[in-house]
């Protein structure tokens, strides 16, 4: 940053805009904004960012975000054990939690495939899948990767993965927007592509 900046104020600066969608004016508000908070909520804020990264992990069988062995969801009694929703994101699964649709379960890969970027079969939750698909006799997975070449291509992959294991692998309807990602996607538009899945 420029050299009228304290080199604290350049850091935090710095910090900001290395997160997603966060532009440069963006980064200074928003450095500026916390510098303006009182001490106690500016350390609360820093206490929140780094109590979540120690205690936040992934879920021993769906992958999603928790702080125990086992997410919310996957300790719920009140959910379908049959059926798997195969997200990218743990953001994913809020984005179908607020359509009040689903009840079943979940499985996040936390990315997809995607050779130029580095990311193989093995960069992602593919094994932990399978299992979950064998622990809880699943008999359907719904693959709701996002609607791009790598979103595709990850799909059908772990489609042919499953079919051997004789289970129904089906395909979000195009509600969703081709190149559009679920996050953004509004409840109304989510809940008419988890009605219209078809089989992959």
């Amino acid at each position: 940053m420029a050299g009228f900046q304290a080199p604290a104020l350049a850091r935090l600066i710095d910090e900001f805009n290395k997160l997603p969608g966060i532009g440069t004016k963006t980064a200074q508000r928003l450095a500026y904004y916390v510098l303006s908070m009182p001490n106690d909520d500016a350390e609360s804020l820093a206490k929140a960012i780094t109590d979540a990264h120690r205690s936040i992990h992934k879920c021993r069988k769906c992958c999603n975000l928790t702080d125990d062995e086992f997410c919310p969801i996957c300790k719920s009694k009140n959910r379908d054990k049959s059926i798997v929703c195969v997200v990218e994101d743990p953001k994913d699964v809020a984005a179908f939690e607020k359509t009040q649709e689903y009840s079943a379960m979940y499985h996040v890969l936390h990315g997809v495939i995607s050779p130029l970027r580095g990311m193989g079969p093995n960069d992602i939750s593919i094994k932990e899948l399978i299992d979950h698909v064998r622990e809880d006799n699943v008999q359907e997975v719904i693959m709701a990767t996002n609607a791009t070449a790598e979103g595709e291509a990850t799909a059908v992959y772990i489609s042919r993965l499953l079919k051997p294991l004789g289970v129904k692998v089906t395909r979000l309807a195009y509600g969703i927007p081709v190149g559009g990602d679920l996050e953004y996607a509004d409840e109304v538009t989510l809940a008419r592509a988890l009605e219209g899945r078809c089989e992959l």
